[in-house]
């Protein structure tokens, strides 16, 4: 196997070296290997620090962000940069463990497409991190119906033409294994063992939750709409029709039966305001039609800039879906 492990960077010089004597102990039996480091925009020392990891090591190889663009944008650079047949994902704060990578790897080789892992003794702060993640995961689970524990764990390994397929911004990282699933990946959640953090400080805190919320509107949509947004907007249009109808009716009835005058009516009021909302609804569902078709004849824009890259003979081809 050809492995290629990606690890978003930002802030981490004192765990970049540790970092890399761990993955060269793990990676070597399992076959050929690249170590992608991305550069989220760091200013601690850790551009220096990576470019002296690449010089050393040839397996290293560096992605330098023009500024900080968020994990999710480092992490879709590393994965459309991977050259291996499997491509693996953690965290660059030692939080993961390398040592959990063959057991992943061998979990792909029974038939799964992306392996994610699930923090079950995490070893982090109860009120800032620990509760927020679980409050978050049930949601997810719920509205998505995909069963899983950790969404929020950066460790994970999958085959190089799922990976590839991902789309990844705002905080889309964490949801990679639903849109893998959407694509229709075989994903199985493993135990991984998760680590106190030694060095650097915690990049999340609670105020992500609200972010990751509004995500998960933006995932749901993704699941079920995206292809055909007349779907959510024409049934939002319709039930406003209706509404309209009734309120109309009504109006008209209270006119002929009880000689309510319609100028004073409130229904008349209502009538109207449903009737434009219906509209409106219909307009929106018409208008992601024409854009969810520009789409997908179109050609995707990145969400990210590259500065430059170190030990990268050619720009990779990015493999897009059929």
């Amino acid at each position: 196997m050809y492995l290629s492990v990606v690890a978003p960077i930002y802030n981490e010089v004192d765990n970049l070296e540790i970092l890399h004597n761990e993955l060269t102990a793990v990676l070597p039996p399992l076959g050929d290997y690249e170590i992608i480091f991305v550069d989220d925009g760091s200013n601690d020392g850790s551009v220096e620090k990576l470019a002296e990891l690449a010089a050393a090591d040839a397996h290293v190889k560096v992605v330098f962000f023009r500024r900080n663009f968020g994990q999710s944008a480092a992490m879709y650079a590393g994965i459309q940069h991977a050259s291996g047949d499997l491509v693996i994902t953690l965290d660059g704060d030692l939080q993961n463990d390398p040592a959990d990578i063959p057991m992943m790897c061998a979990k792909l080789e029974e038939g799964f497409d992306l392996v994610h892992g699930w923090r079950k003794n995490r070893q982090d702060t109860w009120i800032n991190r620990r509760l927020p993640s679980m409050i978050a995961n049930w949601l997810i689970s719920r509205t998505t119906g995909f069963a899983i524990h950790d969404l929020g764990c950066t460790l994970k390994a999958m085959r190089r033409e799922i990976a590839q397929e991902l789309e990844l911004y705002g905080e889309m990282h964490r949801f990679i294994p639903i849109l893998a699933h959407q694509r229709g990946a075989k994903c199985v959640e493993v135990v991984t063992k998760h680590r106190p953090r030694i060095h650097g400080k915690t990049k999340y805190g609670i105020s992500r939750t609200l972010r990751v919320v509004l995500d998960l509107l933006t995932v749901k949509f993704l699941l079920d709409y995206f292809a055909s947004p007349m779907k959510l907007f024409g049934n939002f249009g319709l039930c406003c029709g209706g509404a309209a109808a009734l309120s109309g009716v009504a109006t008209i009835a209270m006119r002929i039966f009880a000689g309510v005058d319609m100028t004073g009516n409130p229904l008349l009021l209502l009538t109207v305001f449903f009737a434009l909302a219906a509209l409106q609804f219909v307009s929106l569902g018409l208008l992601g039609e024409v854009n969810a078709r520009i789409y997908f004849s179109g050609n995707e824009q990145k969400t990210y800039t590259v500065r430059r890259l170190l030990n990268f003979s050619d720009a990779p081809k990015i493999r897009r879906a059929a």
